[in-house]
């Protein structure tokens, strides 16, 4: 039977494994996250976001979620929601305004009341077709970068079966940045830098995280430049495209800030409410980039922390300076770089963490996992076994 399997995905269309691929994966995670729903109902479980009328869609759109639903209903506040000493509390402005928007049209096309629990029905159908999107790139991609069809479909199949993978279809705007990402990255590889733009515009509106694509567009250009500068290689045209690119790309990804305040009034609006979310964890804290990890890590660890965070860092540069990885080229190299520095440059991290690293994803094409059928099928099943335990934590024990 694994071996008739394995010669159909060899043999069928690509895109064609890829979606039986992602469509058997959601099944996986409905199925974990619809019976874990059913105990949690039938034992009065408290869970994240409980509504007067759970059902499987309200379950998929809990944590932030209802900060997604309230941008689609009423948009953003002019006023920044405050505590009574001043601070700033959470509030919309921390999340961008694409997928909720994507959402409130479809809803209007069929009619769905926006006042109601429908948006977490049309938000789970956004965010499962935007998976599958993504899953369908990232196969192109990792196809291109690795010359494999066979490590690209274990990268989906490893993307796809993950132990954070039901964050593809649950009501958040992941799988559609995924997508988005993904599709900035393979305009780039296929050095299409104008076609980088409008994905890289979108993405800047849909989550945070642009800016390392126009950090790994840099990188890609110098890269170029020293190889083939004083060749016909790189042309006039193409390097003035990279510049358009990168630079419209970056502006895009600084453009939030100055929204909110120019909406609010307020200098920091943005910042402010990102750090409203920190609180919990170390408490006020100013912002200082390249130090959230740090923070964290000290706040409960003390020095052992900076240690430990040195020492994750490390781990990070040898795998990306492996010889297997690099063989992925200097794209997805310099992307992997350049979007962890990011994370490290202004994130703190806590319990959302997994699912900020599936952007990643482009790496599983190397080779160390393709040619390892021990490795390879370790970390698939590893992964779905995983699944239930991670739902359990963010559902039950700590939110995201």
């Amino acid at each position: 039977m694994a071996g008739r399997v394995l010669l159909w995905c060899r043999t069928a269309p690509p895109w064609l494994v890829v979606v039986v691929l992602y469509a058997v994966s959601r099944l996986v995670s409905s199925a974990w996250l619809g019976g874990l729903f059913a105990v949690a109902s039938a034992n009065d479980w408290d869970f994240a976001s409980p509504r007067r009328e759970p059902s499987f869609f309200t379950f998929s759109g809990s944590w932030d979620a209802s900060f997604y639903r309230t941008i689609a209903r009423d948009g953003y506040p002019t006023e920044l929601p405050t505590d009574a000493d001043g601070a700033v509390k959470p509030n919309p402005w921390a999340f961008l305004p694409v997928f909720p928007a994507i959402v409130r049209g479809l809803m209007q096309v069929l009619g769905v009341d926006p006042a109601g629990q429908g948006f977490y029905t049309v938000g789970v159908v956004v965010a499962t077709i935007a998976g599958g999107a993504a899953a369908v790139v990232l196969h192109r991609l990792v196809t291109e970068t690795a010359g494999s069809r066979s490590a690209a479909t274990w990268a989906v199949a490893l993307f796809c079966f993950g132990p954070v993978s039901f964050v593809l279809q649950v009501v958040y705007a992941e799988s559609l940045m995924l997508f988005l990402l993904f599709a900035c990255l393979l305009a780039q590889v296929r050095r299409q830098y104008l076609v980088m733009i409008p994905f890289g515009v979108v993405a800047a509106f849909t989550r945070p995280g642009v800016l390392a694509v126009a950090l790994a567009l840099a990188v890609h250009g110098v890269v170029r430049l020293v190889r083939e500068g004083a060749r016909p290689g790189f042309p006039l045209r193409q390097r003035v495209e990279l510049v358009v690119a990168g630079l419209v790309i970056a502006a895009a990804g600084l453009a939030w800030p100055v929204i909110a305040d120019a909406v609010t009034g307020l200098h920091d609006a943005y910042l402010d409410t990102e750090l409203s979310w920190w609180t919990g964890f170390v408490g006020a804290q100013s912002f200082t980039p390249l130090t959230p990890w740090f923070v964290m890590a000290t706040t409960f660890l003390g020095w052992a922390g900076v240690v430990l965070v040195l020492a994750v860092l490390a781990l990070v540069v040898w795998f990306l300076t492996r010889p297997s990885t690099r063989s992925l080229g200097v794209d997805v190299v310099a992307f992997a770089g350049s979007y962890v520095l990011y994370l490290v440059a202004v994130f703190l991290p806590q319990q959302s963490l997994p699912r900020l690293l599936m952007p990643l994803a482009p790496v599983l094409g190397t080779p160390a996992i393709a040619r390892s059928p021990r490795l390879r099928t370790s970390l698939l099943v590893g992964g779905a076994a995983l699944q239930p335990v991670a739902v359990v934590l963010l559902w039950f024990v700590g939110y995201p």
